[in-house]
């Protein structure tokens, strides 16, 4: 092979592309974008972090188990429910509020009344009222089987009510916040237990307990 002179060693040199520079601007929009990034991963993790645990709980409905001396029934927790209601529920059933809760009313076709409290017959006065005043549009929120709490800021505790029909009307006396997903049947065979004039069970049952079992 033939060798090179000095002078075509020189010329060769010069011909040969040295590495190519990164501008001032494409440096700086790339820096801009690593802070944006990063600070964007941040934020996002201050909000994970400090987001409230009932906040993160209530993005899945949740599935509760009230043990009833009849059976079984499954509860699912409605997104769309008040999120004081909700939180206030779940804690009292995390300390056995419940556990032992007898039903003070049965009225069958419209509610069962769980509470530890009696209301001196105003359960079952407004439901009367509300099945005298005739078929209403109903919606999902007036369907059978569902949960609610009585609204009404006086009141002592927390009951509940479960419904065994359509009842139009409720929105201004209960707070719904969820369904019976499971266990129809123990609701319908609660339903049918003796009452006296009073709609009292002559026979006492109630709630055995309520647990949380799973988020669906």
């Amino acid at each position: 092979m033939a060798r090179l002179k000095p002078k075509q060693l020189l010329i060769q040199s010069k011909t040969k592309k040295g590495p190519s520079r990164i501008s001032y601007s494409s440096i700086i929009t790339w820096k801009l974008i690593v802070v944006l990034v990063v600070l964007s991963l941040y934020a996002t993790y201050r909000h994970w972090h400090h987001r409230p645990a009932f906040e993160a709980e209530m993005d899945l409905p949740r599935a509760e188990i009230m043990d009833t001396l009849k059976g079984s029934i499954t509860i699912e927790i409605s997104k769309d429910a008040s999120a004081g209601v909700v939180d206030r529920f779940i804690n009292l059933c995390k300390s056995d509020y419940f556990k032992g809760m007898p039903f003070r009313h049965v009225i069958k076709n419209s509610v069962i009344h769980g509470g530890d409290f009696d209301l001196n017959g105003a359960a079952h006065e407004w439901i009367l009222k509300a099945k005298a005043s005739g078929e209403n549009a109903l919606s999902p929120k007036h369907e059978a089987f569902m949960i609610g709490t009585t609204r009404s800021p006086n009141s002592k505790g927390f009951d509940l009510f479960i419904t065994t029909a359509p009842i139009p009307d409720l929105n201004d006396k209960i707070v719904l916040f969820g369904r019976v997903i499971k266990g129809e049947d123990i609701v319908q065979e609660i339903e049918e237990i003796d009452t006296d004039e009073h709609y009292q069970p002559k026979t006492p049952i109630g709630i055995i307990n309520i647990s949380l079992i799973q988020e669906l």
